[in-house]
């Protein structure tokens, strides 16, 4: 009797799963090239921005530039009770953004504690409303004659190429 008891046991416990892995939808991050020089000098692969996120970096005044490209994007997905981790410039780890759940989703929003990792040295910690359509833009260091600038927002679910 003891045996088949010790044998239900493992089972029962890979059946159940974890809520704290429960996933309250995706963030997008991105990692963006601006320069009012020469755009080229950022590399021939890099493909400009879209025009309606050219339209919002240029309604900030710290982050107008002449040119944008786009550097590296991920989609990470975000769960409830976990730690999660973006890594834009893959294979690098020179970019790196923490981000975790403070409260559930609304329709199109979501507050999370986040951190921003440049070459291993955190720079940034805030807690930050992120949506859907309208990231968080953080102007990044300097880099061939332009600025990084980083983008934190919440992932269109109905995207199907971020799945």
């Amino acid at each position: 009797m003891m045996v088949a008891a010790a044998g239900f046991l493992p089972a029962f416990a890979v059946a159940q799963d974890d809520p704290g892995k429960a996933t309250l939808g995706k963030i997008s991050v991105a990692v963006i090239y601006a320069t009012n020089g020469d755009p080229s000098v950022a590399g021939d692969r890099f493909k400009p921005v879209s025009d309606a996120l050219k339209a919002r970096l240029r309604q900030e005044g710290r982050l107008r530039f002449d040119h944008y490209r786009l550097l590296g994007e991920d989609f990470q997905p975000l769960f409830r009770s976990y730690e999660n981790w973006a890594q834009p410039l893959k294979p690098s780890d020179e970019v790196l953004v923490r981000f975790e759940a403070r409260s559930r989703p609304t329709a199109g929003s979501m507050r999370l504690d986040l951190e921003l990792w440049l070459s291993r040295k955190k720079i940034l910690k805030t807690d930050a409303l992120v949506e859907t359509g309208r990231p968080l833009l953080v102007l990044g260091p300097e880099w061939r004659g332009g600025r990084l600038i980083i983008s934190v927002g919440l992932a269109a679910k109905e995207d199907p190429s971020h799945e």
